[in-house]
């Protein structure tokens, strides 16, 4: 029924229903319709074409923001590297984040600038994104627990003012940002004699089909200054090569540059001064990462539930256990949040209590205000499994917005002490 609505989105933002499945697109229909009171499919299609207003929320529906602040941190190494290379320091250095989602990311890439030393003359950030709704949170700019992932938040005292609900950038971080409401294929930024000299932007290409990549990389492209530098997601990582880019050698960067352009020196992963960046995490519906031989060390999906060994006379368990906690996680990150707390209470049934789906419901309960059964939650998971990071990190957040400072240091203290374990320090 949406398959005219399905070419409407291809149209109007490039988005190929096959990426993300026309059940995610029949969702948003359905609830667009039920919003306009409309039954008929046909009839919502004719009201599509007359509104703007309309055409938006259908775009607000089908853009779900999935993004925590220094989501793979060797990104933003590598552009703070590059801009550090840059010969031309007569100017402030230009940044483009597309899509900016919520605004995490160009707040991170600010952020991991001053800690390099850049001043807040010396370079500005451009946010665009296409959906309204991301754009509004964004020019609020105030965080909850899911937007930190990872590690302790040493940064959070430099850099975030705490507000009632939760953390917000500062104004000298905020000032860096312009954010604006356009779309990839139709917005003209304003380059005068240089472009862009970073552009980010990460998990969009796996929305497109070939054809609007190439097109979107040529746009991008006309956009960089002569030695820019592009920076895609890890499921990306393949395409530029095939569109007149070329690699710059930056290990789990994901960074190019024009073909036609000499190459500088490998940009070098800088780490920031604290931990607050997590470990980078593969982006929902980008290919699962090959385990490596680093001892201890498991992949982690977007919404933190690692992977972990398991005999092999229980892998069709652990294989049942995994999908359920991805089904959840799924609803969790699309905003499901009734859908997810049924599949957690399932998966609680059938499987039995583990540090992951404890976890999970904390986050649910966390991302529905529920802070007491949140905390239960993230303890129980402390209980079964005292190292799993991801629930030192949020409980520790969490604690610190209620007020509970010794709590939170002390878990931001085990959770340093098993990085350093990790990383073999």
């Amino acid at each position: 029924m949406s398959d005219a609505v399905e070419l409407f989105l291809k149209e109007a933002i490039g988005l190929h229903s096959g990426t993300i499945g026309s059940s995610v697109i029949d969702h948003a229909i359905k609830q667009r319709m039920n919003a306009c009171g409309i039954t008929d499919i046909q009839i919502y299609r004719q009201h599509l074409v007359t509104s703007d207003y309309e055409r938006q929320e259908l775009i607000n529906a089908v853009v779900v923001p999935e993004t925590w602040f220094f989501r793979d941190r060797e990104a933003f190494g590598a552009a703070v590297q590059h801009l550090r290379n840059t010969s031309d320091i007569s100017r402030p250095k230009r940044i483009l984040s597309l899509p900016c989602s919520s605004g995490e990311e160009p707040f991170s890439m600010a952020i991991s600038l001053f800690e390099a030393g850049f001043g807040a003359e010396d370079f500005r950030i451009d946010a665009v994104d296409v959906s309204t709704q991301n754009l509004e949170k964004a020019e609020r700019a105030i965080y909850g627990r899911n937007s930190f992932r990872g590690s302790d938040l040493g940064l959070c005292a430099s850099y975030f003012d705490n507000v009632d609900v939760g953390l917000q950038p500062n104004d000298r971080v905020r000032g860096q940002v312009a954010f604006t409401r356009a779309n990839l294929f139709e917005w003209a930024p304003v380059l005068g004699e240089h472009g862009y000299d970073v552009i980010l932007c990460r998990n969009l290409l796996i929305y497109f089909d070939r054809q609007t990549q190439e097109r979107a990389l040529r746009r991008l492209g006309g956009w960089l200054a002569p030695n820019g530098l592009l920076l895609v997601g890890p499921g990306e990582s393949g395409i530029p090569t095939t569109c007149g880019y070329a690699s710059v050698r930056a290990p789990r960067a994901f960074a190019f540059r024009k073909a036609d352009r000499p190459q500088m020196a490998p940009a070098a992963v800088l780490p920031l001064q604290s931990s607050l960046a997590p470990r980078p995490a593969a982006p929902a519906g980008s290919p699962k990462p090959k385990p490596t031989a680093a001892a201890g060390k498991a992949a982690v999906k977007p919404f933190g539930v690692p992977r972990t060994a398991m005999p092999e006379s229980a892998v069709s368990s652990a294989d049942r256990a995994a999908a359920s906690l991805a089904a959840i996680e799924r609803a969790a990150n699309t905003g499901r949040m009734t859908e997810a707390r049924q599949a957690a209470a399932a998966h609680f049934a059938d499987f039995g209590p583990s540090a992951d789906i404890f976890y999970l419901m904390g986050l649910i309960c966390d991302a529905s205000g529920e802070t007491s059964e949140a905390i239960q939650h993230y303890r129980k998971a402390l209980y079964l499994a005292p190292d799993h990071a991801e629930t030192l990190a949020h409980l520790a957040l969490l604690l610190q917005s209620r007020g509970d400072i010794s709590a939170a240091k002390a878990l931001n203290s085990r959770l340093a002490k098993l990085e350093q374990r990790r990383s073999g320090s």
